[in-house]
C-alpha cells in the first residue's frame, strides 16, 4: 500500500467534497470526518495545549517521530471544529517537516470552507494550521 503524500491527501480531500452540492451534505460529511479521528492522549488535555484564537476548545500536541516525521493529535467539543481538525491531520500528520512547509491549505478553499465557516471558526482554523507549520518549523 503506498502511502499518499499531503498533496495527494488534500486533492482526495476537494474530491470527496466535491460529491455533494448541498451544504448540509458537506457539513455532515466534515463532521464523519471528524468522528473518525482516534482518542486524544489525555496527558496532552492541559491548558499548555490548548490552542488559543478558537471560540471552541480545541487541545492539539505534536510528536515527533524518530524518522523525522510530526505526527499531530488534536480534539475539539464542537462537532464541525472536530472536522475541521480531522481534515488538517489526514493532510499534515506522519509527514515530515519540508513536506508540511511546502503544502499550502488551499484545499480547504477549494472545498469552500472560508465562505462558510463563521469568523471565529476560522480563527480558530488558521491557529491550528499555525500550530502545524510553526512544529515544522
Amino acid at each position: 500500500m503506498s502511502v499518499n503524500t499531503a498533496k495527494q491527501e488534500a486533492l482526495a480531500i476537494v474530491e470527496e467534497f466535491s460529491f455533494f452540492d448541498d451544504w448540509e451534505d458537506r457539513y455532515q460529511l466534515l463532521i464523519d470526518q471528524g468522528r473518525k479521528l482516534g482518542d486524544f492522549p489525555a496527558q496532552y488535555r492541559d491548558d499548555d495545549h490548548r490552542l488559543r484564537g478558537c471560540q471552541s476548545v480545541v487541545y492539539f500536541a505534536t510528536e515527533r517521530q524518530a524518522d523525522n516525521r510530526f505526527v499531530f493529535m488534536a480534539e475539539s467539543d464542537a462537532a464541525i471544529v472536530q472536522g475541521l481538525v480531522a481534515l488538517l491531520l489526514r493532510v499534515y500528520s506522519g509527514r515530515e517537516a519540508s513536506e508540511i512547509r511546502d503544502t499550502e491549505a488551499d484545499f480547504l478553499t477549494e472545498i469552500g470552507l472560508d465562505s462558510h465557516l463563521s469568523a471565529t471558526r476560522k480563527n480558530g482554523l488558521a491557529s491550528m494550521l499555525g500550530a502545524i507549520k510553526a512544529a515544522a518549523g
